[in-house]
């Protein structure tokens, strides 16, 4: 099954490090993000990538052309003109790359790719969040539903402590950072079918609004709730939390 990655949007509330690179190229630890979530895929088994790139789109395609360079050490002999590798990574992945436009709709970009999808189901999630979601488990689920498309939704933490006030102004309890008021986002992670190719109709559409829209309407879209984390990385608050857990050791996605 292919996993399609949506990395062609600009970042803008990113800006202090999207000006410089493609938001899927800002680094946790020293890999891009979008390495951490095709490593994640891969621990499941899922090593076929299709990558819908835009802005910036050639710096993703230069790290992967040189990945091997990247992710190596080397003995480089000048002399002789000659390099040795020490190392060779250790992924097995396919990866297509595609340029979808700087300016297409999230929708838009995948009627672009739909040639290297062909007939058979596949997944898609965006260049931009990160979280230990059980793919296996995500694609059970869909393939139970017989339905076109499954989202996956999670409850992000508030971005503040909440206080629970009793009587009399006194303070009962405070959490710091609870999950949100109890609604469901989108966290990507999808599960489609091919089917879904006809609900966008020209490269402009957007993916979350009228696709989602209408498989929902025609009772063709079913929700995976993940309970577990989930984090994207909208602001450089968001990208220093994600930076923190990496160091710390304590990533959640972090699987392998």
């Amino acid at each position: 099954m292919k996993v399609v990655i949506l990395a062609g949007g600009i970042g803008a509330r990113l800006g202090e490090e999207t000006h410089l690179k493609p938001k899927p190229m800002v680094e946790i630890g020293d890999k891009p993000i979008l390495w951490h979530i095709m490593k994640h895929y891969s621990q499941y088994g899922f090593n076929d990538f299709v990558i819908c790139l835009g802005y910036k789109g050639y710096m993703i395609k230069e790290y992967f052309a040189n990945y091997y360079l990247h992710a190596s050490n080397f003995v480089i002999d000048l002399k002789k003109n000659r390099k040795k590798a020490l190392s060779s990574p250790l992924e097995s992945w396919k990866i297509t790359l595609i340029d979808t436009g700087a300016n297409t709709g999230t929708g838009g970009r995948l009627k672009k790719i739909e040639k290297y999808i062909g007939n058979s189901p596949f997944m898609m999630t965006y260049g931009d969040g990160l979280g230990n979601i059980n793919i296996s488990e995500l694609v059970k689920f869909h393939k139970r539903s017989k339905r076109i498309a499954t989202i996956t939704a999670a409850q992000p933490a508030g971005r503040f402590g909440a206080i629970k006030i009793g009587e009399n102004n006194f303070v009962q309890s405070f959490a710091e950072k609870p999950k949100g008021d109890g609604a469901w986002v989108n966290a990507g992670f999808f599960v489609l079918e091919p089917e879904i190719f006809k609900y966008i109709e020209s490269f402009e559409t957007m993916w979350e609004k009228e696709p989602l829209e209408k498989l929902a309407k025609d009772k063709e879209l079913l929700v995976y709730k993940h309970s577990g984390f989930w984090h994207p990385m909208d602001t450089l608050r968001d990208k220093i939390h994600l930076e923190s857990l990496w160091v710390s050791e304590k990533a959640p996605w972090k699987i392998w």
